[in-house]
C-alpha cells in the first residue's frame, strides 16, 4: 500500500487505546483520573515539540481527559497504525452510543479496525439504557453548540473562519423519537460498520478515496 508491505494475516494485533498511547508517547493516561488540567500539562510537556499548531490547539481545547485522550491517539498513535490492529476500548466521553465497559469505568465496549492507519470499522455494543443515553446525546448537543458559539464570536481570523465553517455549519439536535423508542425497551444488540470505500483503497493501492467512489462529492468553492 503506497510502498508499504500489509500483511493480513491472522492474527492481527489488539491493544487498548490506553496502551496504544502509552507506547508511542509514555503517558499513562490510566493514572491522570480525571484531572484534566494536569492531563493537559503532561501531554503538552511530553509532545510540545513536536506538535503543529493545530494539534496543540486541539489538545488545549479538548473537554475532558477522555477527548484528550482521543486526541493524542488521532495525532500520534493513528498514523502509524500500518498493519491490522484492533483498538479497544473507547473513552465513553467519545462514545455516545456504546455501552459502559463491565470491567473498566470510564470506558466503553468498543473497538475500531485499523489499517494503513485509517479507520476501516467501528463496532461496540449498543447502549440500551434510556436515562443515560439521554445524559450523554444531551451532552453532545450542548458541547457542538458551544463550538458554534466560540466560532461565531472569532470570525476576524483566517483560523476562527475555518473553525466556524467546521463547526458552525451544521446544527445538532436531541432525537427525541430514538430517545421515546428506547424508553419502551431494547433488547442487548451490537453491531459492526465496515467502511467499504477504504476496504476498496487498500484492496486496489489508491492513494485518495476520490479514486474509489464512483460519484465524488465535489466542495464548491463560495
Amino acid at each position: 500500500m503506497q510502498g508499504v508491505e500489509i500483511c493480513l494475516e491472522r492474527p492481527w494485533r489488539r491493544e487498548t487505546m490506553h496502551n496504544l498511547v502509552k507506547e508511542a508517547t509514555g503517558i499513562d493516561f490510566s493514572e491522570l483520573g480525571n484531572d484534566l488540567k494536569t492531563a493537559k500539562e503532561v501531554t503538552l510537556k511530553a509532545l510540545g515539540v513536536d506538535l503543529e499548531n493545530k494539534d496543540k490547539s486541539s489538545i488545549e481545547a479538548s473537554p475532558s481527559v477522555g477527548h484528550l485522550l482521543n486526541e493524542v491517539f488521532e495525532i500520534v498513535v493513528e498514523p502509524k497504525l500500518l498493519q491490522p490492529t484492533f483498538v479497544l476500548d473507547y473513552p465513553i466521553e467519545i462514545s455516545p452510543l456504546a455501552k459502559p465497559h463491565r470491567r473498566h469505568a470510564g470506558l466503553t465496549e468498543r473497538f475500531e479496525l485499523f489499517i494503513c492507519g485509517r479507520e476501516l470499522a467501528n463496532a461496540f455494543s449498543e447502549l440500551t439504557d434510556p436515562m443515560d443515553q439521554r445524559g450523554r446525546l444531551e451532552e453532545q448537543v450542548r458541547q457542538h453548540n458551544e463550538k458554534r458559539a466560540a466560532a461565531a464570536m472569532d470570525t476576524n481570523s483566517v483560523e476562527g473562519k475555518s473553525n466556524k465553517d467546521e463547526d458552525g455549519s451544521y446544527e445538532v439536535t436531541l432525537d427525541d423519537d430514538f430517545l421515546t423508542a428506547l424508553e419502551y425497551g431494547m433488547p442487548p444488540a451490537s453491531g459492526m460498520g465496515l467502511g467499504i470505500d477504504r476496504l476498496v483503497m487498500l484492496l486496489t493501492n489508491s492513494a485518495s478515496i476520490r479514486d474509489v467512489i464512483a460519484f465524488p462529492v465535489l466542495k464548491i468553492q463560495q
